[in-house]
């Protein structure tokens, strides 16, 4: 059960996860969680930072969607202006908005990888449609209630992961 939540790679920050190394690895195409993966959970437009990633995989041939539980209208808001496919309402944990991104997208599941800041969310999500993970650290330590207590349980099964596979962040994938 413990492997439910393990997630393929573990990377400090969104920003650091390189382009060249994602097509070592075959991926076409990431999907990203919005809040605190992408932009701070209380932020309601893009950042230059993020628009600046998102044209580094473009130019390396990726493809960035964002799959958000959030309602369309706060992912249309956030991302609007980068012109960014998305997903709302994707039910993570099950796998329902990754493979309604899949399907749409056409996309062969060994060519994506899930970038997000929960595992109870994002990364189990990654996991049930087993498709690749990115495990990223939040971008800001402040969360709505319902995510506070994510995080609580969130570290109990990291320590179990810790203890289990000796997991380590690093600065990219590998």
């Amino acid at each position: 059960m413990l492997k439910a939540f393990k997630p393929t790679w573990m990377v400090e920050n969104v920003f650091q996860i390189s382009p060249q190394k994602l097509r070592q690895h075959g991926i076409t195409t990431v999907l990203a969680d919005l809040d605190n993966t992408l932009i701070p959970w209380n932020n309601k437009n893009s950042t230059t930072k993020l628009k600046h990633w998102m044209e580094s995989l473009q130019a390396a041939g990726i493809k960035l969607v964002v799959v958000s539980n959030n309602n369309p209208k706060r992912v249309k808001r956030a991302v609007g202006d980068l012109q960014l496919s998305f997903v709302a309402h994707a039910l993570k944990p099950l796998p329902v908005g990754m493979k309604r991104a899949l399907k749409q997208g056409h996309l062969h599941k060994q060519e994506v990888v899930m970038v997000g800041d929960q595992l109870l969310t994002d990364v189990l999500a990654a996991n049930n449609c087993k498709i690749k993970s990115i495990w990223v650290k939040p971008l800001v330590q402040t969360d709505l209630l319902p995510t506070k207590l994510n995080r609580q349980l969130e570290k109990l099964v990291y320590r179990l992961l810790q203890k289990k596979y000796k997991l380590q962040w690093k600065e990219d994938i590998d």
